[in-house]
């Protein structure tokens, strides 16, 4: 078998680059088909890429921190048996491999961590290496909790770990990348900067935190979407009266039949399918001059992570499923988002996004577009009002369940007549709800 080129899958439209977290496998190694060989990282989710096919790793185009682009080449695997010319790098490479066997060997009064836990939690070498060279025991490391992928245990896990023991005296080390011989490839985009071209003046009471990798990310592409859509934002109140008493008269219900809550996300994602099936051209994206109406319904839902980061996980021909198929799908999208579980396939390919501010206590938002798209919906708090009701016997004042909803499009494609009716013909499904519907 000749060497196979891996490259870097695409994640998503929106998706240009990753970085490379950490590589599970090393130069020389074994590898079996299907097998995860490095963690990456995306604005959006931490993944691992498997190996293609069964062989050697070969060669590592790029280091651990690295940014490299969707399709570039990033390894290359050879076949296992043959002789195959393992590229080992001039000096600077030399370099960099005493370094990490040094790292490697368990300190004396230390033990050898094993790359499998007893419960077959995996951890890394670079998670290893730093586990023995600081004494960390196997079983203590077994007992981190990791926010990784799977629960893995990434290196800042390890690392606040060891920095927050009592019991040991421990003095961080700052680890400095090792030289390299600069690979033939392809230059990688930028690492994303968030300019601010007004100085801070900060006091000697101020807190400098510094952004983390995937809010630098949701920073630029906030920008990047102001910059490129012209955003309107159109609103309407709705009264949900009868959609709060229905779920309230059927939660349990549902939750003995499928084993799964009702919440409202389902129900409104509900009308929102309607209302784009009316309305297509706001299911849609730009292409140059071109308006691209797309056929599929991919739901997009925002949500929030423990980190208090944003992710948006996406509900794939959301129109071809009831409101049972709806509720489990935004259950498990939800549930795995805050997991870290989500996989690259789960995050990709929206046409339309559905965040929820009401989940704040905010009653009304202006949501920024998800690119490529062409509008965003946001859902307020659902709040008990006095409202006007209108009966054939005259007009009546009643306590009634109101929401706002707030639509933000792109004017270049979406007019302020058709977002607005859209987002009408929204609050018209959830106040024609029918309260006598069965599950």
């Amino acid at each position: 078998m000749a060497n196979i080129d891996v490259l870097l899958p695409k994640m998503g439209e929106s998706v240009a680059e990753a970085t490379i977290t950490t590589w599970l496998k090393e130069v020389g190694d074994k590898i079996e088909e299907d097998e995860p060989i490095v963690e990456i990282a995306t604005d959006k989710v931490d993944s691992e890429v498997p190996a293609p096919v069964s062989g050697i790793l070969v060669e590592k185009k790029y280091n651990e921190g690295d940014v490299v682009e969707v399709g570039a080449v990033f390894a290359i695997i050879g076949a296992e048996g043959e002789e195959t010319v393992v590229n080992v790098a001039p000096q600077e490479t030399k370099v960099e491999v005493a370094v990490e066997e040094e790292l490697m060997a368990p300190i004396a009064s230390g033990e050898t961590i094993s790359k499998s836990g007893s419960n077959g939690q995996f951890f890394s070498p670079l998670v290893r290496s730093i586990a023995e060279k600081e004494g960390v025991s196997q079983a203590e490391l077994e007992q981190i909790q990791g926010t990784g992928q799977g629960s893995r245990v990434t290196k800042r896990d390890i690392l606040s770990y060891i920095e927050n023991r009592s019991d040991v005296q421990v003095q961080k080390v700052e680890s400095k990348p090792a030289p390299t011989a600069t690979p033939a490839k392809t230059e990688p985009a930028p690492k994303p900067q968030v300019a601010n071209k007004y100085p801070v003046k900060i006091g000697p009471n101020d807190e400098v935190v510094e952004m983390d990798r995937m809010r630098k990310l949701i920073a630029t592409h906030m920008v990047d979407s102001v910059h490129t859509s012209p955003h309107v934002t159109s609103f309407v109140e709705a009264d949900v009266t009868n959609i709060v008493m229905w779920r309230n008269k059927m939660k349990d219900e549902f939750f003995k039949r499928e084993g799964e809550k009702l919440t409202f996300t389902p129900l409104f994602m509900e009308a929102v399918i309607k209302a784009l099936k009316d309305f297509p051209l706001v299911n849609s994206a730009l292409d140059g001059d071109n308006i691209v109406v797309k056929k599929n319904i991919n739901l997009g839902m925002a949500t929030a992570l423990p980190s208090g980061n944003l992710i948006v996980p996406v509900i794939h021909n959301a129109d071809q499923l009831n409101l049972t198929g709806l509720a489990k799908k935004v259950n498990g999208l939800a549930n795995n988002a805050r997991n870290n579980k989500l996989s690259p396939d789960e995050i990709q390919g929206g046409t339309y996004t559905v965040t929820n501010v009401g989940t704040f206590g905010n009653v009304m938002g202006t949501p920024i577009i998800n690119q490529p798209q062409s509008a965003i919906l946001a859902l307020g708090a659902i709040r008990k009002k006095p409202a006007v009701i209108e009966t054939p016997q005259g007009d009546t004042i009643g306590i009634r369940h109101m929401m706002f909803l707030s639509h933000s499009y792109d004017h270049r494609i979406v007019d302020g007549a058709l977002g607005g009716s859209f987002v009408k013909r929204v609050a018209d499904y959830l106040e024609q709800f029918d309260i006598n519907r069965e599950l």
